[in-house]
C-alpha cells in the first residue's frame, strides 16, 4: 500500500491563501488519486516552499490567485504534466511555454458557467415580469416620470432573449431556456454557423444590430478580447427598442458605459448589471445610483456552496489525467486566445 501512494504523482495546491476552494473530504478524495505533497495552498513562487514542491509536483491544481506559470517556473517544475484549474479563466495563469512543453491545463469554465447561467435566467425572468422597475417604483413612486412609455409589454410570453455570444455560459442559458418555448432565442456569435444554430434551438443573426432590434432582453455572453471590447456601443444600444432590458454577466468592458449611462438617463432602457469597467465603479457613478439598474458586486460567479462544484470538477480532471483518459474540459492554445 506504502508503495502504491509513493507512486501516485505528486500534488500541490496553487491560489489566495485563505481561500476554501477544498473541504477535508474533497482533499481526502484528491489524496485518495495523488500524493498531495502540501494542504497548505501556494500564492506565490516567492514562497519558501515553492521550490520544493515545484522540483517533486507532476500536478498543480489552481484556483484564483495561482500565480502564473511561465519559462522560469518550468525551468523549477521538471515533472509537471497537469495544471487543472478549479475556476473558469486560465488567462494569466498558463503561457505559451506551458502549451510548448506538451503539459496538459484543463478548466473549470464549463462548471463555473453554471451559476452564472442560473443567475442570468432569474435576471431574464424578473426582467420580462417588469420586477426590477416596480421594485424601485415601490420605494420611490417619484421615478415614474424617469420612464418614458415603453415599447416592451410585461410577461415572459411572447418575448425575444437576444444572447451575444456562444461561450460555455451562453450555450447553457440557451439550454436554461428550453422550459419556456413562448420565449423565443436569438443569438449572434460570428463563429456559430446556421447548422450550429439549429443544434442549438436558436435564431441566428450575422449583424449584432439587427440582434439588438429584435431583443426584448439582451444577455451578454461574449469574451473580454480586442475586438469585443465596447461592441455593445452606441448604435446597438440605440437598436434595442424602448423598454428593453440589457443583461451583462460577462465582461464590464463589452459595453460602452457612457453610451449606456446616455440611454439609462434618458428612461429608455433598463439595466441588469453584474460586471462593469472598471470594477467596483467610483462611488459617484451613475450606473450606482440610477433608478433603472440593477447593479451587484460581480457575484454570478461561483461563491460560497457553490464552490464544490469547482471541487468536484477538478478532482473529476486529476482522476482522468491519472487514469489516461481523455480531459473533460480541456484548454488548448487555440482555444486560450477566445476564452474570456
Amino acid at each position: 500500500m506504502g508503495d502504491a501512494l509513493d507512486r501516485s504523482p505528486a500534488l500541490f495546491l496553487a491560489h489566495w491563501p485563505g481561500l476554501e476552494v477544498f473541504d477535508a473530504a474533497e482533499l481526502d478524495r484528491l489524496g485518495a488519486i495523488t500524493r498531495i505533497i502540501d494542504r497548505t495552498p501556494i500564492g506565490s513562487w516567492d514562497d519558501p516552499r515553492a521550490g520544493e514542491l515545484l522540483g517533486e509536483a507532476e500536478v498543480i491544481v489552481g484556483h484564483w490567485g495561482c500565480p502564473p506559470v511561465d519559462a522560469g517556473v518550468l525551468e523549477r517544475a521538471p515533472n509537471l504534466g497537469l495544471i487543472a484549474y478549479a475556476a473558469g479563466t486560465v488567462k494569466g495563469v498558463v503561457t505559451d511555454a506551458v502549451f510548448e512543453r506538451g503539459i496538459r491545463v484543463t478548466t473549470g469554465a464549463r462548471a463555473n458557467a453554471e451559476p452564472v447561467a442560473e443567475l442570468t435566467l432569474a435576471a431574464i425572468l424578473l426582467a420580462g415580469k417588469d420586477a426590477f422597475w416596480l421594485r424601485d417604483l415601490l420605494r420611490d413612486p417619484s421615478v415614474a416620470a424617469h420612464r418614458p412609455i415603453g415599447e416592451v409589454p410585461t410577461g415572459n410570453w411572447g418575448k425575444t432573449i437576444g444572447i451575444v455570444g456562444a461561450s460555455a455560459v451562453g450555450r447553457r442559458v440557451i439550454e436554461l431556456l428550453r422550459p419556456f418555448p413562448h420565449l423565443a432565442v436569438a443569438l449572434y456569435d460570428p463563429f456559430v454557423d446556421e447548422e450550429e444554430a439549429a443544434r442549438l434551438g436558436v435564431r441566428r443573426h450575422e449583424d449584432l444590430d439587427d440582434l439588438c432590434a429584435v431583443a426584448d432582453v439582451l444577455s451578454i455572453h461574449a469574451p473580454d478580447l480586442p475586438a469585443t471590447r465596447g461592441m455593445i456601443g452606441a448604435r446597438q444600444l440605440a437598436a434595442l427598442r424602448t423598454g428593453a432590458t440589457l443583461v451583462n454577466t460577462a465582461r464590464g468592458a463589452l459595453v460602452d458605459h457612457a453610451a449606456l449611462v446616455a440611454e439609462l438617463r434618458a428612461g429608455r432602457l433598463y439595466a441588469v448589471l453584474d460586471v462593469t469597467d472598471p470594477e467596483p465603479l467610483p462611488e459617484d457613478h451613475p450606473l450606482r445610483h440610477l433608478p433603472n439598474v440593477f447593479l451587484t458586486p460581480h457575484v454570478a460567479g461561483s461563491m460560497g456552496t457553490e464552490l464544490h462544484r469547482l471541487a468536484e470538477h477538478v478532482i473529476e480532471e486529476v482522476r482522468r489525467w491519472v487514469a489516461g483518459e481523455e480531459a473533460a474540459d480541456e484548454v488548448t492554445r487555440e482555444r486560450l486566445e477566445r476564452m474570456a
